[in-house]
């Protein structure tokens, strides 16, 4: 019954001598290797392995049989891969156990081996593993085109000798996808390609270089109608395809076949593109299996494909709307020259809330802001531009950089409740604001600079030193706690001032000490122009994509020179309104603008005159021609003047009036000792004279 059993076992087995000579062969091992049993017993293992129809490794299966043989540790399932002589190039699978033979009296006959043909569960195995790495590779980034790559690099050579990912140019830019009509060929781009030669030499497009199909061929087919298909063709009616590299067709038109499988990649009912899966050289036709591998492998990818698409749906979303809230250009007038660049981070939640500013206020003076929402994606850059509006309105107001920024803090704890309300599971953490809000005067060369948690301006003189000045940290804004607290010092006339937020000098791979030193370094030359020193302080300071936005502000101080500026102090009698009339007079004919005489002797003659009227203590007159011709009055006064429209009887109360009709524009702003009426003028087109002079 035992001989019985092993003889008809399904499991090719055999009996060795010492020598590794076959003494016993079962049936199912003679059907299994091709040889018959008269050609197998007596001889050598290695002279009868090569024999066989299976193209294994004979010196290795000997080597390991003798090992077993000599050492009595038997050799338990252990997998063979190769091909047969009839189908060299479709892989094989085969178990192999061997254990040695004793009699009873312990003295060692031989070996026995046990041979079972694995193939099915082997390529279940390989396959299983190639759908789990498609599934986790394809997964493991949110770019469409890499998405595409990673897919037909993981199906090369495991799947096919050369595979083609074309899709959609929609998809590729985020778009919702659109086949088209189906008499006209979709609108397509090769997203990736793979094959068993470098190079790609089977390619007849270059990745990311549009794709183009007749309206019949059978890639629109397959994408209009959502089905795969699986031909096997002639070698000649397919290498002219490939005809970029004759020895290629050449090899192709020799080898006799080319095997084709068509797979439309389909998400949730659309059509994203086709992918090619092609063998000719390597292995036998495709099979009706490896249609259904190919149909599950693309299926996989195409779930990372439409995740990448929406993501870039949604990034380029965030990018546009930050890049409608952020400034189109920045400009400080004759009043600084300014720089600026904006990086967006290396995030997945795309945009983030990084902003800066250049304000031109009263007086020829200037604003300059930097700010940084917590967050990324489209509700932090909503915000920033809610934050970025809500500065350029309170500083139409002249408000100190202190109270700017006490009122900005109150706009973003009103943003906070509004966000608690809707998610009472958010932190005022995080939908917090840092922000740096500076003043530049260039007729006293002072700057005032007030912060709510931001990192401090940089100040390069002239003489290429950096400093960073003390100022008070102040709170982030959304907290409410402390009061904001600003600092006043002068800069030189030709500085460089600073601006930037924490993602240029914070990162992961350093820390805020050693950024702000490789910032002062960057910096340290002021003589270069403002576009280089940005470009120079960015290669210097960050060492690779940011982790966090960057916004970077760099301005050129240009102070007024003295004939620039007339300062008079009067005395608060209605007299000094015929001397304030003359000493206008005497300064526009100086400056060559007798044009703006009548108009701006009349601007000045309302404002002193109000001034002597509501205002208290002594008056300061003042002067300005820069771009435009501005008038300052100053008093002791605290009261805000207000325009109203006097009636026909009215003897008085026409004074603003007439001053808002004549003047470009006017405004008042508070000082410490009071407030300052101003108003401009347009100079005319020959009144305006060069800076230098």
């Amino acid at each position: 019954m035992l001989e019985r059993i092993l003889a008809l076992s399904p499991a090719g087995m055999a009996v060795l001598d010492r020598d590794l000579r076959f003494v016993w062969v079962n049936e199912a091992l003679e059907r299994l290797g091709g040889v018959p049993r008269d050609q197998r017993l007596g001889k050598h293992l290695r002279d009868v392995l090569p024999l066989l129809d299976l193209r294994l490794d004979a010196e290795g299966i000997e080597s390991r049989t003798r090992e077993v043989l000599d050492t009595g540790q038997p050799l338990v399932d252990h997998l063979m891969r190769g091909g047969t002589k009839a189908h060299p190039h479709r892989p094989h699978a085969y178990s192999l156990s061997v254990f040695r033979l004793h009699d009873a009296a312990n003295r060692v006959l031989g070996v026995s081996f046990m041979v079972l043909d694995v193939t099915d569960r082997w390529r279940a195995r390989e396959r299983l593993a190639l759908l789990n790495e498609v599934g986790a590779q394809t997964g493991s980034t949110l770019d469409v085109m890499h998405t595409a790559q990673t897919l037909a690099d993981t199906s090369v050579p495991r799947l096919a000798d050369f595979v083609a990912v074309d899709l959609l140019d929609s998809v590729i830019r985020g778009d919702t996808p659109r086949p088209g009509a189906r008499r006209d060929p979709p609108r397509m781009r090769r997203a990736g390609q793979q094959s068993i030669h470098a190079g790609c030499p089977e390619s007849v497009a270059e990745t990311g270089q549009p794709v183009s199909f007749h309206p019949r061929s059978p890639e629109t087919q397959c994408m209009h109608d959502g089905r795969s298909r699986l031909e096997a063709m002639p070698g000649a009616s397919i290498s002219s395809w490939f005809a970029t590299d004759p020895a290629r067709a050449a090899k192709i038109h020799e080898f006799g076949y080319c095997s084709l499988i068509l797979v439309p990649i389909l998400a949730l009912g659309d059509v994203l593109g086709v992918v090619r899966f092609i063998r000719w050289q390597l292995r036998d036709p495709f099979e009706q299996d490896d249609l259904l591998l190919a149909e599950e492998v693309v299926a996989r990818a195409a779930v990372s494909i439409d995740n990448a698409r929406r993501y870039t749906r949604q990034h380029s979303t965030a990018l546009a709307l930050q890049r409608s809230l952020l400034p189109r250009s920045l400009t400080g007038g004759s009043t600084l020259d300014v720089a600026w660049r904006y990086l967006p981070a290396h995030a997945s939640d795309g945009a983030g809330g990084d902003w800066c500013d250049v304000i031109p206020l009263s007086g020829a003076r200037v604003a300059m802001v930097v700010g940084d929402v917590v967050g990324h994606g489209i509700d932090a850059a909503a915000t920033m531009g809610r934050l970025r509006t809500t500065v350029r309105t309170l500083a139409d107001i002249d408000l100190p950089p202190e109270e700017l920024l006490a009122h900005l803090d109150d706009q973003v704890l009103r943003l906070i409740d509004e966000e608690q309300t809707a998610d009472p599971s958010l932190t005022p953490a995080a939908l917090g604001a840092t922000c740096l809000y500076v003043v530049y005067d260039p007729a006293t060369r002072k700057c005032t600079m007030s912060r709510a948690g931001h990192p401090p301006a940089a100040v390069i003189t002239p003489d290429g030193s950096v400093t960073f000045p003390d100022l008070p940290a102040g709170p982030p804004l959304g907290l409410g706690a402390l009061p904001f607290e600003s600092a006043e010092f002068e800069v030189p006339d030709d500085s460089v001032l600073a601006l930037y937020t924490d993602g240029l000098i914070a990162t992961r791979d350093q820390d805020i000490g050693l950024g702000l030193d490789r910032l002062r370094t960057a910096l340290a030359s002021p003589e270069v122009r403002l576009d280089e020193l940005c470009g120079t302080v960015l290669d210097a300071v960050l060492t690779g994509r940011p982790d966090d936005d960057v916004a970077l502000l760099l301005a050129r101080t240009h102070a007024l020179n003295e004939d620039q500026v007339a300062t008079w102090e009067l005395a608060s009698d209605p007299s000094v309104v015929a001397e304030a009339r003359s000493l206008t007079a005497d300064r526009l004919t100086a400056w060559g603008l007798d044009s703006l005489l009548f108009t701006f002797e009349l601007i000045v003659s309302e404002l002193v005159t109000n001034a002597v009227r509501y205002g208290n203590g002594r008056i300061r007159l003042r002067l300005i021609r820069q771009d435009t011709l501005i008038c300052e009055v100053s008093d002791a006064s605290s009261s805000s003047p207000r325009m109203r429209h006097a009636r026909t009887t009215d003897e008085g109360g026409r004074g603003l009036f007439l001053v808002a009709q004549l003047a470009r524009r006017w405004g008042t702003r508070y000082t410490a000792d009071g407030k300052i009426v101003w108003a401009e003028e347009h100079l005319p087109a020959n009144g305006t004279q060069d800076r230098a002079n």
